[in-house]
């Protein structure tokens, strides 16, 4: 077996009978190919053994349990002030995902932002407190004694996150991290105002109205679209990567045989390859809504969350429950335990796209028959990341019903959905581009008899 380290002279096939004719010249170890990614530095040489046939998404290298990070505020009473002034009415100001007092109009931002992790901090497993596991999912209402009366005010978490007082009119906010999922550690602020992203909708739908039924073209409004904090878990990981394969790169091609039999002939130099790198991974997200995570499509369309990511998660800011005023939430209803596969086999994905860079030399494609992806250090915490959401639900004529989705990612406007479509007319556009193909067809035969 070949050294894993390097890449080997790669062996020739045997000439077939088309081939005898000419015989190619011997083949050279590859240079080094050129490549933008270039793995962190320190890194050691493969060894000169092969890896060991590990499963996709190793185990990883952390042997200690996690360390649980208090994320939380530190406030039970609900109210938060302006720095300024002392006011409680404070809300988001439009376009900057900043706070704004509406009494004496001060905008301020509360805590740091949560900027790029950092690899030398990011060893062992640490979990964010608003990402500790859920011991409490039927915990619905929350009251709260406010500390400008004295009056008690209950919260149904699966509503809202804010009231007002009744007595003193002081604004409160749910910040005590109870453990059922719905405080979580960081929060990312809409930018993108509800006229503009009633605007992304409008546009998404109009170039979709030829194909869409009569009955969404008639009933179809964005007056009804909700703006809504989704549950992410977000992970940074510190990771190693250590890929054993072969790869090929073409050598040369030539046209072999005349007439009918000819054909395209390729001499590919077959290579051991080896990659062995450490890479930090910020800013994974995971479904934290089990709801969205397993998929019907029969029933709905939620899934186009998917497409309109990324977030710029490194701009959220601490929990605080004045970012949620005047949008909607959703639980977290999912703990680290439940994703932990899906993270590993995602991690495992980036480290093997990230090698891919470092391949472009072998033209003839690359096979890893070894991967081995581990973590020395993982953080994770939850987040709520924000989303403009219109829904209609179609009632199909067999009695079957689907509730489609249009979503716009309030950070970057990045737009995607599903629209009920007009079977009919579809079904007879196809058949009218099927009839013209075959009519075309049979003129370029005639053509080309007469």
């Amino acid at each position: 077996m070949p050294s894993a380290g390097v890449e080997q002279a790669p062996w020739a096939p045997s000439a077939t009978p088309e081939q005898a004719a000419w015989a190619p010249p011997a083949p050279t170890a590859p240079p080094e190919p050129a490549s933008s990614f270039t793995p962190p530095s320190g890194n050691t040489p493969l060894a000169n053994t092969p890896l060991a046939n590990t499963p996709l998404a190793n185990t990883p290298l952390i042997k200690q349990g996690p360390t649980i990070i208090d994320t939380s505020s530190g406030r039970s009473d609900g109210l938060n002030r302006c720095p300024k002034c002392g006011a409680t009415d404070i809300s988001i100001q439009p376009g900057t995902g900043m706070l704004q007092c509406s009494f004496c109009r001060n905008v301020f931002e509360l805590g740091q932002r949560e900027g790029p992790a950092d690899a030398n901090l990011l060893r062992g497993e640490k979990i964010g407190s608003g990402a500790a596991n859920i011991t409490q999912p039927d915990y619905t209402h929350v009251t709260m004694k406010c500390q400008g009366c004295g009056a008690e005010v209950v919260i149904n978490v699966d509503e809202t996150m804010t009231a007002r007082c009744h007595w003193c009119r002081h604004l409160l906010s749910l910040e005590n991290q109870i453990p059922n999922g719905a405080v979580p550690d960081m929060v990312l602020p809409f930018i993108l105002s509800r006229q503009q992203a009633q605007a992304k909708i409008e546009e998404f739908v109009k170039k979709r109205q030829f194909f869409a039924h009569p009955r969404f073209r008639k009933e179809f409004t964005t007056e009804n679209i909700l703006g809504v904090y989704l549950p992410y878990l977000v992970v940074d990981a510190n990771t190693h990567s250590d890929m054993q394969g072969y790869a090929g790169h073409v050598a040369r091609s030539y046209t072999v045989g005349s007439g009918k039999n000819q054909h395209r002939v390729y001499d590919i130099d077959i290579y051991n390859i080896g990659r062995n790198f450490d890479l930090l991974i910020d800013d994974l997200t995971v479904e934290a809504s089990s709801a969205r995570r397993d998929i019907n499509r029969r029933i709905n369309t939620n899934n186009i969350i998917n497409s309109i990511m990324p977030f710029d998660v490194q701009n959220s800011v601490p929990y605080n429950g004045n970012y949620l005023k005047g949008f909607s939430s959703e639980r977290r209803d999912t703990n680290i335990d439940d994703v932990r596969g899906l993270a590993y086999t995602q991690l495992a994905d980036i480290a093997r796209f990230q090698a891919g860079k470092t391949t472009s030399y072998y033209d003839a494609g690359v096979v890893w028959t070894t991967e081995n992806t581990a973590a020395s250090g993982m953080l994770w915490k939850a987040a709520y990341l924000p989303v403009w959401l219109y829904s209609y639900y179609e009632k199909k004529s067999d009695g079957n019903h689907i509730l489609h989705y249009v979503s716009v990612n309030a950070r970057t406007g990045e737009t995607m959905g599903s629209v009920p479509l007009n079977t009919a007319r579809l079904l007879g556009i196809s058949a009218i581009i099927e009839a013209g193909a075959l009519l075309l067809s049979g003129l370029l035969a005639i053509a080309i008899m007469a």
